[in-house]
């Protein structure tokens, strides 16, 4: 056995002996000036172009076979810089015809080529010529049988100008491969490149090279994945008098804010939501026109099917109808807060609206459920519409705190100021949850209709109040008022005008029938008309709310009813005043002073100036109060003590 290998290796071995000798040989008298000749036709005979060398040219035939050429550009394009470039053009050579005196090229490296792609305003690109004859070249025939499978791209850079959209990039540190076997009609380029600052790993394969150069119909399959996104694609390819694709779009993000940066889109006001993005649909691309269909998009864990539409037409427009189960509003809503984090004012932070201008939107959303911070609503349709700066959302009707809300909302920009118009109803809904939740009103228990009307105009939620226009009337029944009990305290009243208000902030106050109208003028809500109707116990309010300090400042009456159709009995004045979260409600001093027996001289000598400050000390000591000059009939301060002080 082992003499049989012996001589088996004995003629391979005499073999490669006889190459090396032919090879050594070759290098000797190889006619170098043909070689060059053959190699130039070759690659012009393959891809169609035509280069012209400006540098040296080096020939080496053994240990490796390949033709360099030094600063070669290519031929024609017109005046100005080439569209191809490149530092030194390799070609390798196939060993074996080489032996026969026959020169095919193996494969082509190009080493720092500079692609440059100018797109003129109509339309027309600096390659259309080139790509015209790569297309002619190309095609099968008698007449070319000559051909290479690879070309190699290594260090170079691209730049691209459209002058129709004012457009202009750069591609760097390009590293690719083009192949396009000779037994196929295939294409196929995989590499990497450099791009606003991010390496992305990129492949397409075209299964007819000929027809899509052509603008012929041609299957395509494309992926480029990066760390702020990846896009794939797969179907088919067209350009006959425009770009046309159709076929299945991926597309998938850790961060969509960050892909749309890198992408040069608009992003988003503040910094809440638009994280974690994932879209798969049907996509069919006529020039800058997408339309997808079958979609199925996820953003920050909320899932929607349906179908959008984009364009880049000198100015993107996104238009969407979709479907979804549960959604979550809270990060988008969340960017945007009236408030200053942890303070009862209103927030001064400048309104970013540059979003406004960037983009126009008309999108239609339907979910079974929907979540805005502590709000859930039940089945909702939404439209959202964002043209010219000015965004409009409508709720056609959403299933909310029991009931219904419909409403619109619409902000316009001027400059860096916002004009705002919002219009809402809630029909039929639990007061308790809508006013806690919506007005940070907790006082308030029962159903009714909210109906609001409001405009305003600044450049903050603070200036907006303070502009604050409109109108609001609210209509409740069968509910209750906590925080006192008007008729236990109008009855020890009735009883006992001087024994203070007790524990006036306790208990509540049920109501048949509540009715709130309210006007609002430069942040400040006047009260037309507020009546609280109850079983045994009547309330009137008037008065206004600055809505800028979110303070009252209302004066109102208690009546004891005797009977359903009897006049009223008791009455008593009072007065709201503070904070909106936790105001002071104490009785007016003048009223039961008036209604205590004795009392009348006192008030008799009130008129007399010499004798006004000794009943002044007199009335604090019966109410408990401390009185204003000039006995005023409504005295801010604390609420009254338990008990008029005793004794002297």
């Amino acid at each position: 056995m082992a003499h049989g290998m012996k001589r088996l290796g004995m003629p391979i071995a005499a073999f490669v002996g006889l190459v090396l000798i032919g090879l050594i040989g070759m290098s000797w008298f190889l006619n170098r000036d043909a070689l060059r000749q053959a190699v130039g036709a070759q690659i012009r005979a393959v891809t169609g172009l035509e280069f012209a060398v400006n540098g040296s040219i080096d020939v080496s035939v053994f240990p490796g076979s390949y033709v360099s050429f030094h600063d070669v550009g290519l031929k024609g394009g017109g005046a100005g810089e080439p569209a191809l470039a490149v530092d030194v053009l390799t070609a390798n050579l196939r060993l074996l015809p080489l032996l026969l005196r026959r020169f095919e090229i193996a494969d082509v490296m190009m080493l720092r080529p500079h692609i440059r792609v100018i797109r003129s305003a109509d339309g027309q690109s600096n390659w259309t010529p080139f790509i015209d004859t790569i297309a002619r070249t190309m095609k099968p025939g008698a007449d070319n049988q000559l051909s290479f499978s690879e070309i190699r791209i290594q260090d170079g850079v691209l730049t691209y100008q459209d002058d129709a959209n004012r457009l202009s990039e750069t591609v760097g540190d390009i590293d690719l491969s083009l192949a396009w076997p000779s037994i196929s009609r295939s294409f196929a380029a995989t590499g990497q490149f450099d791009w606003r600052g991010e390496r992305v790993d990129g492949s397409v394969s075209v299964s007819d090279f000929i027809a899509a150069l052509s603008g012929e119909r041609s299957g395509l399959k494309a992926r480029i994945a990066s760390a702020p996104l990846k896009l794939a694609f797969d179907g088919s390819v067209a350009n006959r008098t425009s770009m046309m694709m159709e076929g299945t779009l991926t597309a998938d993000s850790m961060s969509l804010r960050n892909a749309m940066r890198w992408t040069g889109q608009g992003t988003p006001a503040g910094t809440g939501g638009f994280g974690r993005f994932a879209l798969k649909a049907r996509a069919n691309v006529v020039g800058a026109s997408i339309a997808l269909t079958n979609v199925n998009v996820e953003l920050d864990g909320n899932v929607a099917e349906g179908v959008m539409t984009y364009s880049n037409n000198g100015r993107q427009t996104l238009q969407a109808t979709l479907a979804a189960g549960a959604l979550d509003f809270t990060p988008y809503v969340g960017t945007v807060r009236l408030l200053a984090s942890g303070a009862r004012d209103w927030n001064r932070q400048l309104f970013d609206l540059n979003a406004l201008t960037s983009t126009d939107l008309d999108m239609r959303l339907s979910a079974a459920k929907l979540t805005v911070g502590k709000s859930t609503l039940g089945r909702t349709a939404l439209g959202a519409n964002l043209r010219g700066g000015t965004l409009a959302l409508s709720v056609g009707e959403a299933q909310m705190y029991g009931g219904i809300a419909r409403g619109s909302f619409n902000i316009a920009r001027s400059d860096a100021v916002a004009d705002v118009k919002a219009q809402f109803q809630l029909i039929d809904v639990d007061l308790q949850s809508s006013a806690s939740e919506l007005f940070g009103v907790t006082k308030l228990s029962g159903r009714g209709n909210l109906n609001v009307a409001l405009e305003a105009t600044g450049n903050s939620p603070f200036g907006l109040v303070q502009s604050l226009d409109g109108t609001a009337t609210l209509t409740g029944h069968d509910g209750a008022i906590s925080g006192f009990n008007v008729e236990q305290l109008l009855k020890r009243l009735e009883r006992r005008p001087l024994s203070g208000g007790g524990n006036f902030r306790s208990g509540s106050t049920p109501y048949d029938k509540l009715t709130v109208a309210v006007k609002f003028n430069d942040g400040v809500a006047t009260a037309e008309d507020v009546r609280v109707d109850g079983p045994t116990a009547r309330l009137t309010l008037t008065g206004t709310a600055s809505v800028p300090a979110r303070e009252y400042d209302l004066k109102g009456v208690a009546s004891l009813i005797s009977a359903p159709n009897a006049p009223p009995g008791f009455d008593l004045p009072f007065v709201v005043q503070g904070p909106w979260d936790d105001p002071l409600i104490f009785p007016d001093p003048e009223s039961l002073i008036r209604r205590s027996p004795g009392a009348a001289p006192l008030l008799d000598a009130m008129k007399d100036r010499k004798t006004r400050d000794a009943v002044r000390s007199a009335l604090e000591r019966f109410t408990g109060q401390k009185t204003l000059p000039e006995a005023a009939v409504s005295v801010p301060g604390s609420a009254p003590a338990a008990e008029a002080p005793k004794g002297n």
